[in-house]
């Protein structure tokens, strides 16, 4: 018999407005704590110096995380040029020092050559593991590790301000970027050096910046709540579908809906048609118009051993994550 979770099985997404300092996973356990949630987790890290949205998943909503990680974010970011660290930021220490020479017209040209597709080296501070290790961990022994270059694209690079030696920028990019990695060969190519001394993440896909809480304020809410009743906190969270809203939706019936709870192929109507390969967001409407969201499945051409199901060469949706309401 399975080991009953301690804590709420509360299902929904939290928008922390992550402070300067401490760890991303500290303040996720510390929001599980204020919700005594069953279980939660984050969908990519900030560092202790970065500050900003951070999407946190309670209950269910940690099967579509991925999601989340995998979507572009966006950063405000300043940029003081002339010094180059060992960790690009101010947390490191400085290796490398030299005058501002460039003009605001080449700073400009500098920064926006990066828009587009690109090869990225990430840095030697990072969280990317090497043999279940981050590279953080062998960086502060010393130790280098070769890193292969990765695919990123930056989608919008917008400079708000020039006053060197610093630069005020907003960058909307793909996952997998690192921003100190990106004002570090800015400072190469301009030939001065550059790091971040600061960090502030305003978007993760399509989330509200206006919809971000801070620590303080779900800890207040918290003293506000009894053992029965987490209306004052509950009232914060987004649901859970908002990680998957980009996905097209498919609503299944009654008879669909058993299927898909036992993991079986489905079919149903939708905003498009199922493509194999391709995910979709599923949803339960039941004979009083209600809308219950039941998880993410992927297009699949329908096995023929299925016999509810005519022809073989059919797309239908089969469940990969699927939310178990337990409520």
């Amino acid at each position: 018999m399975a080991r009953r979770r301690k804590g709420r099985a509360i299902n929904g997404i939290v928008l922390l407005d992550k402070p300067l300092g401490g760890s991303s996973n500290q303040l996720l356990q510390k929001v599980r704590w204020l919700y005594k949630a069953q279980k939660a987790g984050h969908t990519g890290a900030l560092d202790p110096l970065a500050s900003g949205m951070l999407p946190l998943c309670l209950g269910e909503a940690t099967k579509f995380s991925q999601f989340l990680l995998d979507a572009e974010k966006t950063y405000e970011v300043t940029a003081h040029l002339g010094i180059r660290t060992t960790t690009s930021d101010a947390d490191g220490d400085v290796v490398e020092e030299k005058p501002v020479t460039v003009s605001e017209a080449e700073v400009r040209e500098a920064c926006l050559s990066f828009l587009g597709k690109s090869k990225q080296i990430p840095s030697m501070f990072s969280a990317l593991k090497h043999e279940g290790k981050p590279l953080y961990f062998y960086a502060r022994q010393g130790i280098t590790i070769e890193r292969e270059a990765r695919d990123i694209e930056i989608y919008e690079l917008d400079i708000h301000r020039i006053a060197l030696p610093e630069v005020v920028m907003r960058v909307k990019c793909s996952k997998g970027t690192y921003i100190r990695s990106l004002v570090d060969d800015i400072g190469q190519k301009l030939g001065c050096g550059a790091y971040v001394t600061r960090l502030h993440r305003t978007e993760v896909a399509d989330y509200p910046t206006d919809k971000m809480v801070p620590i303080e304020t779900l800890t207040e809410l918290a003293e506000q709540c009894t053992q029965e009743d987490f209306s004052p906190l509950d009232a914060l969270l987004i649901p859970m579908d908002t990680a998957v809203s980009r996905l097209d939706a498919v609503i299944i019936d009654d008879a669909a809906k058993q299927r898909f709870d036992h993991g079986q192929s489905v079919s149903g109507d939708g905003e498009a048609s199922p493509e194999e390969g391709r995910f979709y967001r599923v949803y339960h409407r039941s004979g009083q118009g209600e809308t219950l969201f039941l998880g993410v499945g992927e297009g699949v051409v329908s096995p023929k051993d299925q016999p509810a199901f005519h022809g073989t060469d059919t797309v239908f949706i089969n469940p990969k994550r699927r939310v178990v309401y337990n409520l």
